[in-house]
Order: C-alpha cells, then structure tokens, then sequence
C-alpha cells in the first residue's frame, strides 16, 4: 500500500455503511475521491463531484493521451520498415556492371514499384494499428465511466466468431492479398500468368487483382482463388528462340552466325537498356522432321523480351538470306482428279509447266 494509501485510510472511519461501501471514496483505487473526501470531513457529495470532473476526465484523458503516443510509436517503427523495404536492390547474380546499371538506373519503375507496394503495406499497418488502439481505448473509457465492458467484450467475441464463419472467402481474399503484396509476387504493369487470366496488371488490392489480357478482356481474378502466379515481369526477362535451318547446313557456321547476330543486337545503342547480359547460343535443341532447331537465349530487362525477340528474329532472317543459310519451309501437295480417272500430284509453291505436267505426273 503506497503512503497516501495509507494516510486517506488513516483519516477514513473505521465503519462505513452498506450504502458508502458502494461509493467512490470506499475503492481503493480512486485516490482523488478518498482525498477529497477526507479534506472535507467526509462529504460524499464533494467526493463524488470531484470524481465525476476531476478524477474520470484526467483518467480519460491520460488514457488518450497513451493511446495517441502509441500509435505514433507504432507508426514511426512501421514507417522506418517501410522505408527499408522500399530502398530494395538488384539481385546478387545480377550485379555486374551492365545489369546493374540497367535495373538500377535505367528502369527505374521497378524500384518506383517497390516504393508504392512498401508505401501501401504500410498504410495498411498503420490503418491495422489505429484501429486496434481505438478500440482498446474505446473500451477503456467505457470502464472509467462505471460501465461494465465484460458484455461488450463477450459481444465482440461473439461478432468476430460469426464473420469467421460467415465470411471465410472474403477473410481469404484479404489475408491472400496482404501476403501478396508483402511478397511482392506482382504489381501493377507485370505480365503474370493466373491460370485462366494471362496477361496485364491493372490493379492490386487486398481482395480482387485486375488483370487484361492481350485481346483487351478484363479478368477480376479473387486474391483467394489465386493458387499459383506466373510472373514474367519480375527483375528481369528471357528471349528463347528457336530457328530452325536445313539439315545440309554447318552447324558450327550457323552457331557462328547466330552469335554474331546477337552480339551485334548486344552492342547495339538502340537496345542497350532491353539486354542485360551477353547473348548466348546453346546449340541444337532438337531435330525436327524437316529441320534441326538451334536455340539462342537472351536475358532482357522485364517486360521487354518479346520487342528483342522480334528484332531478334528480323535480324536473323535478314542475315541467313545474306549468307545463304536455308530456313525450311514446310511444303504441301495436293492430288488434282481429272475428269478421265487419272490423278495428278501438284507442287503447290511450284505448279508443272504445262508442256510437263500431264496426267499421271508430279510436278515439283
């Protein structure tokens, strides 16, 4: 028991009434009621009144007023998390010199991203924060005004129990797109892969992802229903390209040419911030029927493999004409009935000469 514990008892009769045993001066924690009450020769009413506007308000008051330096504590340690969350950096395997430049410097709305995905998280840790300490608070209050909260509490209890049972997808979506963003597993402009929904974001929440796909669809995907992300977008890309040559070809000349292309593409200024590490040939991928298939593979800065591989593509073409190396092309024939009976094979690239071409012949 503190001193002034023991001075108001001291100066506090030694019996109290039925009736006083339920006042303010007879709890032990009301320190400024059992003053007062003392100071003027145990008058309830002063004590009371004292109670209701000294005792409660600056109790109510003090309550605020912690509850405000806690949530400002809070946020500053959710903003300093932030903040070192958003200042992200490239990957270890792609700091070298050329890619680190080009995802540092040169595309710098993948670490704008970042910032506005750690900006967004928390807000909503501190919107999480605020309402827990109001609520705290708020019921706080409530039992410095004599008001029992065991009831509210119970009632709360109650409430939680039936949104657990009444809303389980939309507490799923929620909880699915907090753990989305937190992971970053993709953001708005990446080019993701949802299942059925392949294409563009648009837009991320906590409960719906908006998704348009290349024929310009919509797709309202729920965060929930989301079971794997396919994300093509995320820190940097790849061109995979397979060309196809003729079997009669050198394999080491095309693989050479093929490197030559693509070295040139490497060093071109035009696409100096699209390929982020020197091209690569692999070599043969497979033989197909007609053609043996030579892969070459770029790693390209997000969203831009598909303009390399295009150029890629061009390029090549352009090159394999220039050194006479063939790309097969698929060839069809068709069987031509006369009225005799007697059938005719076509070439269709290459129709007979009709001094050649008769019933019974194919022309090539």
């Amino acid at each position: 028991m503190s001193p002034l514990h023991a001075a108001l008892t001291s100066a506090l009769p030694t019996e109290a009434t039925a009736t006083d045993s339920a006042r303010c001066w007879d709890d032990s924690t009301n320190d400024v009621c059992r003053l007062v009450y003392g100071w003027t020769n145990q008058n309830g009413t002063a004590a009371e009144v004292a109670d209701w506007v000294v005792a409660k308000p600056a109790a109510i008051v003090g309550l605020l007023f912690l509850g405000w330096l806690l949530r400002l504590l809070l946020h500053r340690v959710i903003d300093r998390v932030t903040q070192k969350a958003a200042s992200g950096t490239v990957p270890g395997m792609l700091q070298n010199g050329k890619a680190d430049r080009i995802l540092g410097e040169t595309h710098a709305i993948a670490m704008q991203r970042r910032q506005q995905r750690a900006s967004s998280m928390g807000s909503l840790l501190k919107n999480i924060v605020t309402i827990v300490l109001a609520v705290i608070v708020a019921f706080m209050v409530i039992a410095q005004l004599g008001y029992n909260i065991a009831p509210l509490i119970a009632s709360a209890g109650i409430i939680g129990v039936a949104l657990g049972f009444g809303a389980q997808s939309l507490v799923k979506d929620f909880l699915s797109g907090i753990f989305m963003i937190l992971e970053d597993q993709y953001g708005v402009g990446d080019s993701v892969d949802l299942g059925e929904a392949i294409g563009t974001v648009e837009a991320v929440g906590l409960r719906v992802t908006r998704v348009r796909d290349v024929n310009g669809t919509v797709w309202y995907v729920r965060n929930g229903e989301i079971l794997r992300v396919g994300n093509q977008s995320q820190n940097w890309a790849q061109t995979v390209l397979d060309i196809p040559v003729a079997y009669q070809e050198d394999l080491t000349r095309v693989r050479a040419v093929l490197q030559s292309v693509a070295h040139e593409m490497w060093d071109d200024e035009d696409h100096r911030g699209d390929i982020i590490e020197e091209p690569d040939v692999w070599g043969v991928e497979r033989w197909d029927a007609d053609a043996v298939v030579v892969r070459v593979v770029l790693k390209t800065a997000p969203l831009r493999q598909w303009a390399v591989a295009r150029e890629m593509r061009e390029r090549i073409k352009d090159r394999f004409d220039a050194e006479g190396i063939v790309i097969p092309a698929a060839e069809r024939v068709k069987w031509m009935r006369h009225a005799a009976g007697a059938d005719t094979l076509l070439g269709e690239s290459t129709p007979p000469a009709p001094d050649a071409a008769g019933p019974g012949t194919m022309g090539t």
